[in-house]
């Protein structure tokens, strides 16, 4: 552990303590939000993601060790294991360095080199690897028995350098060499196979396509490897041959003999039937667990910016679930997205529909004190929009909400639990009624693999991308808190230190005995403990809650030092709370203690100051342009709002309230060269594009925000309008800072040490 800790902080830029009492704190059973909100004097203010990074690099390594100890107990098992090479395996970084010195060594199906060996041709691979000048066949001929399968010197020969090529493939020197040089310089070759042509139009870029190893993007990676799977393409991994062969020659020639010769051409068969494929299949996984880290890092940025999405907030909503020949499915939910009353309305099925539409939603309206609309962006969403808005309802807001998902939660098991006699199109509809409310707390009912914001999420490992997707769900739900009395236990089972049982058990001692009134009530919830009680109360808030500090994000274990706090002003917690002017007489030095430091109190009076603060930014209104509701309806040269509903590393996906999407490619984000689309833009960002191409055929539309007045149309995080070139961003794009700048360092170290 002792030598994990100092590599971790070697490679992390920590110091060993901060990596020490993390691993300390997560080992005893602490989470990641827990630990980087409640713990910072003990950590030194780690934040989520480097906590994260600690966690995930001890983890590598603890895997790193449990293999070391297999292959020496295995070398120890076979006699072969003496100090030189204990030493090797023991200094190994790597479980590439790890596997290519155990190669020799690793228990093996018969081989022609083992064959030759049975042979007793080993001496004579011996005597040729010393390159000494001698007549070779006169030499092999001394090898020749035909008890022994070896009939010819020409025979024996074969045999010695099958030996020999197998040395050289299982050498750990040369495997470096090669596979450095697949990794440098080595070239994907994809080709369209026979006959495929007209089935793999999707491939058709990678019909004849090259790309470097070292370089090709990861969604090129997933796509050509997703048209081999799907028998479209040929995928080939090309190394210089030329130069692979050199490297081998200068490591392992030693003369211009006769044997110089015979090791040439053992170096040849190795390399074209052992190293060359080996190394490919190595280069594969490797690239493969490259374009993975990056689509599954994409998916979960894209995914925290829907999550984090500003929410409407608490308000009385009629939610439609548009179509045209099945209706319109109609749902009207109260301020805690209760549903109220459903029906349905046939507003496209000619004027007998469209009166009594008409007659519904007005009266729904009244009798509902209805102050928002929200509508699904599917198929008939815009001309339901339009239907709503002619029906000038006054006071009313009418949103289109992206409905993603919709359908998955609909047919899930808590939806199905949640409303048993519904069908699935009015759960649709209630789902996209709750999404304007609060975003996160809706999308937590859905998988998050279904939400829409993915880059070849099914191409991807599957359990480092529900790991990674875990990990942003808990970190977005702990960020804004969860209201105790009202939460879900998919939103429950999320938070620190809880999961689906205990929130399961909240919500069914809730049901049954009522409202929470304090915090400490958790501790009377079946199988909560004390730990859980540790990890998760400062997450949960209780809105109406009788002590003041139970709808903050200050700990219970904190609050003795607020009550001290009001005692030395003479006042009360809820005066603290109310009153800036006694807050600025609090004399944060005073309550500085070996436990709690200036980071916490810090915590605890910005709490004070805006108990329960939700980190999201504030809800804006937005409107699809009229009049284009279609791709028909495009020109190019339009100037359009939009809302950014994906991210890739090649750009950025627009709804454009067409049913289509558009792509703003990255070349046509900014006036200026960047690399990733976040530094421009992020998922749910209202933005103004140009159209530049429009393939109706294809269904295919570019976009560019490389203009003059293009822009966003949120606030910065600061609450200010920042330019980025000539586009005008949201707070969320501003340039890289730290945490940005340790994402892709932590990106990079994972890379390297896999």
């Amino acid at each position: 552990m002792i030598t994990h800790v100092r590599k971790i902080a070697e490679e992390l830029n920590i110091a060993e303590k901060q990596v020490t009492t993390t691993l300390t704190l997560l080992d005893e059973g602490a989470t990641v939000p827990f630990i980087s909100r409640y713990r910072k004097e003990m950590t030194g203010s780690l934040d989520e993601v480097q906590v994260a990074a600690i966690r995930d690099r001890a983890e590598q390594l603890r895997e790193l060790d449990k293999r070391r100890q297999a292959i020496l107990k295995s070398l120890t098992e076979l006699g072969k294991l003496d100090a030189t090479l204990e030493k090797k395996i023991m200094d190994a970084l790597t479980m590439v360095e790890l596997e290519d010195i155990y190669l020799p060594y690793r228990p093996k199906r018969k081989t022609r080199a083992s064959i030759a060996r049975e042979r007793n041709l080993q001496p004579l691979a011996d005597k040729l690897m010393e390159q000494g000048a001698f007549n070779v066949l006169e030499v092999a001929s001394k090898y020749v028995d035909d008890a022994k399968g070896v009939s010819s010197d020409v025979e024996a020969l074969a045999g010695a350098r099958d030996i020999l090529a197998e040395l050289i493939n299982e050498d750990a020197e040369a495997r470096a060499k090669i596979r450095q040089l697949f990794l440098e310089k080595g070239q994907f070759v994809s080709k369209v196979i026979e006959g495929k042509e007209e089935a793999g139009q999707k491939y058709k870029d990678y019909f004849n396509w090259t790309d470097s190893v070292k370089d090709a993007p990861s969604h090129r990676i997933l796509a050509m490897r997703r048209g081999e799977k799907e028998l479209i393409l040929t995928l080939d991994i090309m190394p210089p041959e030329e130069e692979a062969l050199a490297l081998l020659d200068r490591q392992f020639v030693k003369s211009n003999s006769e044997a110089s010769s015979q090791v040439r051409l053992a170096i040849a068969d190795c390399y074209k039937r052992l190293l060359k494929p080996s190394m490919e299949t190595e280069i594969r996984l490797h690239t493969k667990k490259r374009a993975d880290e990056e689509a599954i890092r994409v998916f979960a940025d894209n995914a925290k910016q829907l999550l984090m999405s500003p929410p409407l907030g608490q308000r009385n909503i009629l939610a439609i679930d548009p179509g045209f020949r099945t209706g319109c499915k109609v749902v009207c939910l109260n301020e805690q997205g209760k549903l109220l009353i459903n029906t349905t309305i046939y507003p496209h099925s000619g004027a007998g529909g469209l009166a009594e539409a008409n007659k519904v939603i007005k009266q729904l309206a009244g009798e509902y004190s209805i102050d928002t609309i929200a509508i699904g962006n599917g198929t008939a969403g815009r001309e339901t929009e339009v239907f709503v808005k002619n029906l000038k309802l006054s006071d009313v807001k009418i949103m289109m909400v992206n409905e993603s998902g919709a359908s998955i939660y609909s047919a899930s098991d808590a939806a199905r639990e949640e409303f048993p006699d519904k069908d699935i199109t009015v759960r649709g509809a209630v789902s996209i009624g709750r999404r304007l409310m609060d975003p996160l707390a809706e999308l937590v009912k859905i998988d998050p693999k279904s939400i829409g914001v993915g880059q070849y999420q099914h191409d991807v490992d599957q359990n480092k991308l529900q790991s990674s997707l875990d990990d942003t769900v808990i970190s977005c739900v702990n960020a804004v808190g969860v209201e105790l009395n009202t939460a879900s236990k998919q939103i429950l089972s999320y938070i620190s230190g809880l999961g689906p049982q205990l929130a399961k058990n909240i919500v069914e001692y809730r049901e049954t005995n009522g409202a929470f009134k304090k915090r400490s009530e958790l501790k009377k919830i079946p199988r909560l403990g004390e730990k859980a009680f540790e990890q998760a109360a400062g997450f949960l808030r209780i809105h109406n809650a009788v002590n003041p500090l139970d709808r903050s994000a200050i700990h219970p274990e904190r609050y003795a030092v607020v009550e001290q706090m009001a005692a030395d002003l003479g006042c009360t917690i809820h005066d603290l709370m109310k009153d800036e002017a006694l807050r600025k007489r609090i004399r944060s030095e005073k309550y500085i203690s070996d436990s709690i430091g200036l980071p916490t109190i810090t915590d605890i009076l910005e709490q004070l100051a805006k108990p329960g603060r939700d980190p999201r930014e504030q809800f804006e209104a937005f409107s699809f342009t009229d009049g284009v509701n279609a791709i028909s309806d495009l020109k190019v040269g339009m100037v359009l709002p939009g809302i950014v509903t994906n991210i890739t590393s090649f750009g950025a996906f627009v709804d454009l309230g067409v049913h289509q999407d558009g792509l703003v490619h990255l070349s046509q984000l900014a006036d200026r060269f960047i690399k990733d689309p976040n530094e421009v833009v992020k998922v749910h960002q209202k933005v103004t594009v140009r159209v530049t191409e429009v393939d109706e055929a294809r269904k295919r539309i570019a976009l560019s925000m490389k203009m003059e007045g293009a822009k966003s149309s949120s606030k910065g995080e600061a609450g200010t309008e920042r330019k980025a070139s000539s586009v005008k961003n949201s707070g969320h794009g501003k340039s890289a800072g730290p945490k940005e700048d340790f994402k892709d360092k932590l990106a990079a170290l994972k890379n390297k040490f896999s």
